[in-house]
C-alpha cells in the first residue's frame, strides 16, 4: 500500500499564504509548520503503550531536533540550560523574538511535511554566503580569458 506524502502534492494555494504569513512572524517557526503538516507519517513506527498507531498525530515528540539546530541556542548556551525540555514549545520560549529565521528548527523537525521543506528551501532560505561584486566581476573576466585562450589553442589544432 503506498503512502502519499506532502512531497507528492503540490502545497495549496490557501497552505501557501498561511505558511507565508507564519514564516513571517518572528519566531520560531517550527510547532506552527507542524501542525500545518500531516503528523507523523505511518512509516515511523511510532507506537502507544497500548500497541495502537499514533498515525497523522501532530504533537511533539520531544526529540529535540529543532533545539539542537538553532543557532541562537548553539551561540548561547545559557539559554539551553534554563530547562532540560527539549520540546518545539520550550525552543519558542528560549528564543522568543530573537530568533534569525533561518528555519533550521523546521528543516530539523521529523513531523513537518516534506512539502513544507521543500517550500522553505526554493523560497525562503536566503544564501548565507553571499558573493561579492567585485569577485564576481572578476569571475566573469576570468573565465573570458580562459576561453580566448582555448580559443586560440583549439584554432592552432584545426589549422594544422
Amino acid at each position: 500500500m503506498a503512502y502519499i506524502t506532502k512531497k507528492e502534492e503540490n502545497l495549496s494555494p490557501q497552505t501557501i499564504n498561511v505558511l507565508n504569513s507564519i514564516l513571517d512572524i518572528k519566531e520560531a517557526p517550527v510547532a506552527r509548520c507542524r501542525l500545518l503538516s500531516n503528523g507523523i507519517e505511518p512509516y515511523h513506527r511510532l507506537y502507544l503503550p497500548g500497541g495502537e498507531m499514533i498515525d497523522g498525530d501532530r504533537a511533539c515528540i520531544a526529540c529535540g531536533n529543532c533545539v539542537d539546530s538553532c543557532p541562537v541556542l548553539r551561540r548561547e548556551p545559557d539559554r539551553r540550560a534554563r530547562t532540560v525540555q527539549r520540546t518545539s514549545f520550550a525552543l519558542e520560549a528560549l528564543v522568543a523574538d530573537d530568533c534569525e529565521q533561518c528555519f533550521a528548527c523546521v528543516l530539523s523537525c521529523p513531523q513537518v511535511d516534506t512539502g513544507i521543506k521543500d517550500y522553505i528551501v526554493e523560497e525562503r532560505v536566503v544564501e548565507v554566503i553571499p558573493q561579492s561584486k567585485k569577485l564576481k566581476l572578476m569571475d566573469n573576466y576570468f573565465m573570458v580569458i580562459v576561453a580566448l585562450i582555448l580559443g586560440v589553442i583549439i584554432g592552432i589544432f584545426v589549422t594544422w
